[in-house]
């Protein structure tokens, strides 16, 4: 299965277009969502004692009408709860009626231990908080040992943007159907959605093409054939030239992880750009990596005129000052690819339009931002502000006033395009909380666009590749050992 992420309204778009091309009626989805669901919950949880169905007017409502009638049919006591009866002639009124367990009032649902709960209130469209015996259901179920499965998404939980509007329906599982929604990937969603499985319910894959949906899942389908791989002629000279800006004498330690990750990642030589006080200790660390004096405007001119970097890495343990600025608008006006990180980011603080300006100098986007939470609020104070809109619609807002790539760091990584694309990070990892990951990860997207890989799909791949090596590595791991993982996690995508 492809990895679009549709948003509730694309989703309903697909439900049109598939009904209006006359292959398959609305009911008939509706039974086939059922039945995903009724095989699911049979398969995983038959020996449950008891299965309740929480059912809302809407089609949601009509898909638990549908699984109850099939969970009665297997023979398990099954109970369904419901008040508001859908609307007449409906698909969820025909399903309703053919159900053949009686529904009771929910305000009568106690469900004992062990149990199974079924969450088929509100669907994705929901906007607006669960109330009355919906959300005193909700919050019964939450409070008692049994399973929770949840239909399309959990009962009270915006499908666009991934944030509970109130109460929610905490659940262990959710079975979404044809593409996962933004609130499958993005937090706090994503914690309360438990294991996602994603039903073939018959929807053609060819309405894509007419809905033309721009944000993924980042998985390596999307980039893979554009992974850089070297090929039998393939020398040093041609694999790419990273620089990576230094700190002073006892700030080393993050550039050193930049340019390793920018080596186990492939480019062919990688430069540590060093001012004076800090030569000493970085020769003492480097073998690989080169090493150069640059500590003024004059003798890093020389530098780009006869190496010829091909990407950049400015901010890891450089400082924060006027400097840095003045060192990225240069970078920038060369038209060189620059990843900013860490400190170049928050030196933009009360500045950035001198960096947007800077960027959209640029014919193509060259730029790469990687802000954590913090620092994409010091850069884009106007778009954090009043924090209405999703992580989401927040990086894409960020692309296209920086005119740059967007890595909008943490649990569910966004990846954003100026030009709309987006790609949520579904691999990610606690295991990254420590302290270097982020220069690991600046290090690896300057590696794959030093090779000739475009700016966002070497965002998404290092950003997938960043946190498969942490997955390989396991618990206890540190910064110093992501490199190394990096590179063999590369190496699992191309099979070498």
């Amino acid at each position: 299965m492809a990895d679009e992420i549709l948003t509730p309204a694309e989703m309903g778009e697909a439900d049109r277009l598939t009904i209006a091309g006359g292959s398959i009626d609305g009911y008939r989805l509706m039974l086939r969502a059922g039945y995903a669901v009724a095989r699911h919950v049979l398969d995983c949880h038959g020996d449950a004692p008891d299965f309740h169905v929480l059912c809302g007017p809407g089609n949601n409502g009509g898909d638990g009408y549908v699984v109850a009638s099939l969970l009665a049919e297997s023979g398990v006591n099954v109970h369904v709860w419901a008040d508001d009866k859908p609307r007449a002639h409906s698909d969820a009124a025909i399903a309703r009626r053919d159900c053949s367990v009686k529904p009771a009032a929910l305000s009568g649902f106690k469900p004992a231990a062990c149990s199974v709960v079924i969450d088929a209130l509100f669907g994705a469209g929901l906007n607006k908080p669960l109330a009355g015996k919906a959300a005193a259901a909700v919050e019964r179920s939450n409070a008692a040992a049994v399973t929770r499965i949840a239909i399309d998404v959990p009962s009270g939980l915006d499908g666009a943007t991934g944030m509970p509007l109130g109460t929610v329906f905490n659940a262990d599982c959710t079975i979404t159907f044809f593409r996962k929604k933004p609130a499958h990937l993005l937090y706090p969603g994503r914690g309360l959605c438990g294991t996602i499985i994603v039903a073939d319910i018959g929807i053609r894959d060819d309405v894509l093409s007419l809905i033309k949906p721009t944000c993924f899942e980042n998985t390596p389908d999307y980039w893979r054939a554009l992974l850089p791989s070297p090929g039998v002629e393939t020398h040093k000279y041609t694999r790419g030239h990273v620089a990576v800006f230094s700190g002073g004498a006892t700030s080393t330690g993050a550039s050193r992880l930049s340019a390793m990750a920018a080596a186990r990642s492939g480019a062919g030589a990688v430069t540590l750009l060093s001012p004076a006080e800090s030569l000493a200790v970085n020769a003492a660390h480097l073998t690989s990596i080169m090493l150069r004096r640059c500590e003024t405007d004059r003798e890093l001119r020389a530098f780009l005129s006869k190496r010829q970097p091909s990407a950049v890495v400015l901010g890891p343990g450089f400082g924060i000052g006027a400097r840095t600025c003045d060192i990225a608008l240069l970078l920038l006006k060369e038209k060189l690819h620059l990843v900013l990180d860490a400190d170049a980011i928050t030196s933009f603080e009360g500045n950035g339009d001198a960096l947007f300006a800077s960027a959209r100098g640029t014919p193509e986007t060259r730029l790469v931002l990687t802000p954590h939470e913090g620092e994409f609020r010091r850069l884009f104070p106007a778009i954090s502000d009043g924090n209405t809109l999703s992580k989401l619609e927040r990086a894409r807002a960020a692309a296209k006033q920086a005119h740059a790539v967007i890595i909008y760091k943490g649990a569910d990584t966004v990846i954003a395009a100026p030009d709309g694309r987006a790609l949520i990070n579904g691999n990610g990892t606690p295991l990254l909380a420590t302290a270097g990951s982020g220069d690991v990860l600046s290090g690896v997207t300057a590696g794959l666009m030093a090779q000739g890989m475009p700016p966002f799909e070497a965002a998404c791949a290092a950003v997938y590749i960043h946190a498969a090596a942490a997955g390989d590595l396991g618990y206890g791991l540190i910064a110093e050992d992501l490199p190394a993982a990096a590179a063999k996690a590369i190496g699992h995508l191309h099979r070498f």
